[in-house]
């Protein structure tokens, strides 16, 4: 299951990606399937093993063409153990609510992420997510949870603070915000009891829907996104730096006349 829209963030073969807070890894294989040079970094260490083995296992099943990499690193989002400009794309998914210093880990993306590269930042949105904190404390008072919810004009605006000049947005997973809602209802951790059956049940729908991908779900989904999807996706790019002038070379501004000729230099 893909928040990030790859069709909005192109990748070409032998881009070098950092996949920031890469979970279980579904946004990194994707990117290795594609040709990529991928970077999965958690600090998560047990997550990270499994991301590794399963690099691998694709990797014996040539799931990923020749000249893609795959690299799983256990490591502190504040502080990346990679040189500025390292890297052409970047994905933040779902890891900017867990963190308190936000700022600090846009502003270490932005180090990494070369001129003209382009990052995908991903966040639960801001109705869903409401509904699940007044539902449930249970769902984000624990260790290591949300801390925060963000409305989209104010991650943009973080995203624009930290140097970065948004393209484009959409939200994704409508189908997942009520499992989510019957979760915090029927409480998070009664999975197993017989109170929780509609909430059992209606994961059953949502492996259905993942494993198929059917036409009418996709629909459904497509139509329910904007309003009630669980994501939202902000794209961005690092713009490049303008150039440095060169000293004692002449200056003329666009749309004068230079005293040699009269004409106009554009």
């Amino acid at each position: 299951m893909l928040t990030v829209d790859f069709s909005r963030f192109p990748l070409a073969p032998g881009d070098r990606v950092l996949d920031l807070g890469c979970g279980a890894g579904r946004h990194a294989f994707e990117c290795y399937r594609r040709g990529a040079r991928v970077v999965a970094l958690d600090r998560n260490g047990e997550e990270i093993r499994e991301v590794a083995k399963w690099f691998a296992a694709m990797r014996e099943a040539g799931e990923a063409p020749a000249g893609a990499e795959a690299t799983a690193l256990e490591g502190d989002a504040l502080a990346l153990p990679f040189e500025d400009d390292s890297f052409d794309a970047v994905i933040v998914s779902e890891v900017m609510e867990h963190i308190p210093d936000d700022k600090g880990v846009l502003a270490e993306l932005v180090r990494v992420l070369r001129p003209g590269g382009r990052i995908a930042v991903t966040v639960p949105r801001y109705g869903p997510e409401k509904v699940c904190w007044t539902l449930s404390d249970a769902y984000h008072e624990v260790e290591g949870g949300h801390i925060r919810i963000y409305r989209a004009d104010e991650l943009l605006a973080r995203i624009r603070e930290a140097g970065l000049e948004p393209y484009g947005t959409h939200h994704a997973h409508a189908l997942h915000s009520p499992y989510w809602w019957l979760k915090c209802a029927f409480g998070v951790n009664r999975d197993g009891d017989e109170a929780a059956l509609p909430v059992r049940a209606y994961h059953k729908l949502l492996v259905w829907d993942i494993m198929r991908k059917p036409l009418v779900t996709r629909l459904a989904e497509r139509a329910l996104d904007p309003v009630m999807g669980k994501s939202f996706v902000a794209y961005a790019t690092k713009p490049h730096l303008p150039a440095a002038p060169v000293p004692g070379a002449e200056t003329t501004v666009p749309g004068t006349a230079t005293p040699e000729t009269g004409t106009e230099r554009v």
